[in-house]
C-alpha cells in the first residue's frame, strides 16, 4: 500500500497496493487547497527557486503548467506558471522557475511562500495507495475477534510504513505506554476501508507485546 503526504504516498502497504488531504494550514479559506511545497531558498542569480517538496508526486515541479503561490500572512493563493523544474539528487530539493521571477532579488521576496494545488487536482492511487491523512483517525480492529485495538494517530516512515496507533483504554487499561507500531503490509493489515472508517488487523502473536 501507498500513502501521500500531501499527496504522500509514504503508506505503502505491501500486496498491489497525500487530501487528496487539505491543506495543513487552519485556515477556511485553504480546505480546498492542497501544499504541495516550499519556497526555501533563491537559486542562482536568475530567479530559480529551491523549493522543499511536499508530496510525492515530482510531476508537481518538473511538468510545466499553473500553480497558486501563497506568500506568507496571506490567506489566498495567487496563479503562478510554472515553466520547468528539476530534482536535485541528493538534497530532497527541487529547482524551478516560474514566470516573472527573473533575478535573485525577486526570488528572494518570495522565501517561505507555499506552492498551492486545487484540492480537486488530487492524483489517482493505485488500489493499493493511500493518502497519509486519509488514515489519520481510522479505527483499527483486531480481524479475528472484532475487537476495537484502538485509532491511527501517526504514519512512521520506515522501510515498511508503520501505524502508530493509539491504545483504546478499554483494550489496555493497565498498559504504562498506550501506543503500538504495526507494519502497514498485506499480511498485517489486510482490510482497509476508508468509507467505514476502519482498519482490520492480524498482528502476529507477540507485536504487540514488543511494543508495549
Amino acid at each position: 500500500m501507498g500513502m501521500n503526504r500531501e499527496e504522500t504516498k509514504n503508506a505503502k502497504k505491501e500486496r498491489k497496493k497525500q487530501t487528496n488531504p487539505k491543506s495543513k494550514i487552519q485556515n477556511p479559506k485553504l480546505d480546498d487547497w492542497l501544499d504541495i511545497g516550499k519556497i526555501v531558498a533563491a537559486q542562482g542569480l536568475a530567479g530559480e527557486l529551491r523549493v522543499y517538496p511536499n508530496t510525492d508526486f515530482p510531476e508537481r515541479f518538473e511538468v510545466a503548467g499553473k500553480r497558486w503561490l501563497l506568500r506568507p500572512g496571506e490567506t489566498e493563493p495567487q496563479p503562478v506558471e510554472l515553466l520547468a523544474g528539476r530534482y536535485v539528487e541528493g538534497k530532497n530539493v527541487y529547482v524551478i522557475k516560474l514566470a516573472g521571477v527573473d533575478d535573485r532579488n525577486q526570488a528572494e521576496d518570495l522565501r517561505d511562500s507555499k506552492l498551492m494545488v486545487p484540492a480537486s487536482d488530487r492524483p489517482e492511487l493505485a488500489e493499493d495507495e493511500f493518502y497519509v491523512p486519509d488514515l489519520l483517525g481510522l479505527e483499527v480492529f483486531l480481524q479475528a475477534s472484532g475487537e476495537l485495538l484502538g485509532k491511527v494517530v501517526d504514519i512512521i516512515p520506515a522501510g515498511h510504513d508503520l501505524l502508530e496507533v493509539e491504545l483504546d483504554p478499554e483494550f489496555a487499561p493497565n498498559k504504562k505506554h498506550k501506543k503500538v507500531l504495526i507494519p502497514f503490509v498485506e499480511a498485517i493489515a489486510p482490510v482497509v476501508d476508508l468509507q467505514a472508517g476502519r482498519i482490520e488487523v492480524t498482528p502476529p502473536p507477540g507485536l504487540l507485546e514488543i511494543n508495549d
